[in-house]
């Protein structure tokens, strides 16, 4: 059975086990979240669970936000059930405002199905996605590590210049791939196998070890690792 949740980031503290060891962790808001449809291999060619997290205010969703989780009377809504055609089951609950889909078996799932983070309680370890901290445009040494060049006299302004990014005559241009200054950060990013070090069911709070791509506040993608 797929098994995963969408949630947000809290942020980012330490705890102590029982032997007295700190352990840094990073708190993520875990669930609820509704099913709002299921992919099955005779309709759409792959099993997956559509969630959403995060309820989003009726009177500024769209219409196609407020259709996609509940019925809404149309003309063409109106012609398929007359034509015969039955039309896909609705969660019945408030838009979303984040969807994502977790692929897997989907046996036990439906649609309206209301998702907690007690679906973890038997995981030892997650993978989570996130989008990381845009940084905007920055040089080599921040964005590739560069020790940048001497700081000694007759280096004179260039010291945290690439240097050299070319060849001579042959090939007579930058090799492709070359690292240089650019945009850094606001990638999708994924931290694998995670341990799970504590789940707070009542507060709907998931507390793994180590970090998590974004910051505080950011949505994230929950999956059971397959790493180990």
């Amino acid at each position: 059975m797929a098994i995963g949740l969408l949630g947000r980031k809290v942020g980012v503290t330490q705890i102590f086990d029982e032997a007295g060891q700190v352990i840094p962790v990073t708190v993520i808001e875990a669930g609820p979240c509704h099913v709002l449809q299921v992919r099955s291999v005779e309709r759409d060619g792959y099993e997956a669970v559509q969630l959403g997290y995060g309820d989003f205010p009726r009177r500024r969703a769209s219409r196609s936000r407020r259709g996609h989780v509940a019925k809404l009377d149309s003309k063409r809504s109106k012609r398929m059930t007359a034509s015969g055609v039955a039309l896909l089951p609705k969660a019945n609950c408030e838009p979303k405002r984040f969807l994502r889909e977790i692929r897997g078996a989907v046996e036990g799932h439906s649609v309206g199905d209301a998702l907690t983070v007690d679906v973890f309680k038997d995981v030892k370890a997650v993978d989570i996605t996130g989008t990381s901290k845009g940084r905007g445009t920055t040089g080599v040494m921040k964005r590739h590590n560069y020790h940048g060049q001497r700081a000694s006299h007759g280096v004179k302004k260039v010291h945290r210049h690439p240097g050299s990014i070319g060849s001579s005559a042959f090939p007579s241009h930058v090799i492709k791939g070359r690292r240089m200054a650019g945009r850094y950060g606001n990638a999708k990013s994924t931290m694998r196998n995670l341990k799970v070090v504590r789940i707070d069911a009542a507060n709907n709070l998931l507390v793994v070890r180590g970090a998590v791509p974004g910051p505080s506040g950011a949505f994230v993608v929950i999956r059971q690792t397959n790493r180990l």
